[in-house]
């Protein structure tokens, strides 16, 4: 084991901390959207907790992670039934949840026989789980441990009170404003932050001038080209000890032919955004040389957004369209032999 791993100590306190979320059973009487803070002692990292269960259906407490993991949950509350799997894979949190046996892995289960702790019956197996944007859900390592300590320890004070009071995570008018348990002076205390949701995406992108440069001289273009970015759903485990991932690809059609005409298979590696950075340079680079387009037709978000900025530089044309009907069949194909 690497020194990135719980300890015993660690797991011993996680797996005692859910015994007690057990037999609290908050799912009783908090929604998924009854939201909380915490700020881990010494790094002033944020968490934000939300309880499921309230359905019957999946017994679980999330911490969203820092104002990103915080601005996901409320995206994916805001997409309700249009919510996708993809969707939520990019949101970062930690989640601790009571699962059927058959769920428990044998990692689970080989910490379990070292405590000497024994579960029995549906939807009573502890399991600790790490979600990264863009990787499958994984083994939880150390600070996380840690982190969900943390969060499972105010979550055992919090509920009991929001129970007798649901005034109390509604410290303002603000809907910005949440209650945040914070640590001051080696004693936790509910304090009132001002939290606003992450609206524009702080990356710094690349770009290849030389592609650029090419592509300028060839304009004005000929080509409608479809693009899109998305995520295949078959995970990628390059070492066994490796936490797996979900590779993107990068397409571009034309859309009167439906041809492909460049695709790049991208890892969220090392993290999510530092992949992202790299898509302007890869989209010049593609088509460089080879065909210059006249417009761009793109769903929406962050692929909309950067063809804004590569139609500004090569003076085209932008549409944004639900349907992309050449990058959805090569899509289709793509992952029917992926399987």
């Amino acid at each position: 084991m690497t020194s990135n791993n719980p300890t015993l100590d660690d797991w011993k306190k996680l797996y005692a901390l859910m015994v007690q979320v057990e037999a609290l059973a908050p799912w009783d009487w908090m929604e998924e959207d009854d939201i909380f803070g915490f700020e881990m002692p010494g790094t002033g990292e944020l968490g934000f907790i939300s309880v499921m269960g309230m359905l019957g259906e999946h017994f679980s407490m999330a911490i969203y992670q820092g104002v990103k993991g915080l601005s996901g949950f409320w995206r994916m509350q805001e997409l309700g039934p249009s919510l996708t799997p993809e969707f939520m894979l990019t949101v970062p949190q930690l989640q601790a949840s009571f699962e059927d046996r058959e769920e428990i892995t044998k990692e689970d289960r080989a910490v379990i026989k070292q405590l000497g702790l024994k579960f029995r019956g549906a939807k009573a197996w502890p399991q600790f789980r790490s979600f990264r944007p863009g990787c499958f859900p994984w083994h939880i390592e150390k600070a996380e441990a840690e982190m969900l300590t943390c969060g499972l320890e105010q979550l055992l004070d919090v509920a009991p009170r929001f129970d007798d009071d649901p005034d109390l995570l509604v410290p303002t008018e603000d809907d910005d404003d949440y209650l945040v348990r914070a640590m001051e002076y080696g004693v936790w205390k509910d304090t009132t932050r001002h939290i606003e949701r992450e609206r524009a995406i702080p990356l710094h992108f690349m770009m290849n001038m030389q592609a650029l440069n090419a592509l300028k001289q060839a304009m004005p273009g000929r080509y409608t080209l479809e693009v899109d970015l998305f995520m295949m759903t078959t995970p990628v485990q390059e070492k066994r000890s490796e936490r797996p991932y979900f590779p993107y690809v990068l397409m571009i059609c034309d859309q009167k032919s439906g041809m492909i005409l460049g695709t790049e298979m991208l890892q969220p590696l090392p993290t999510m955004d530092a992949m992202l950075e790299k898509v302007p340079a890869l989209l010049a680079r593609s088509m460089a040389g080879r065909f210059a387009p006249k417009e761009f037709v793109a769903r929406d978000g962050f692929i909309l957004m950067v063809l804004e900025l590569l139609a500004k530089e090569l003076g085209c044309k932008v549409k944004k369209s639900a349907r992309l009907p050449a990058i959805d069949s090569a899509r289709r194909e793509l992952e029917r032999f992926s399987f």
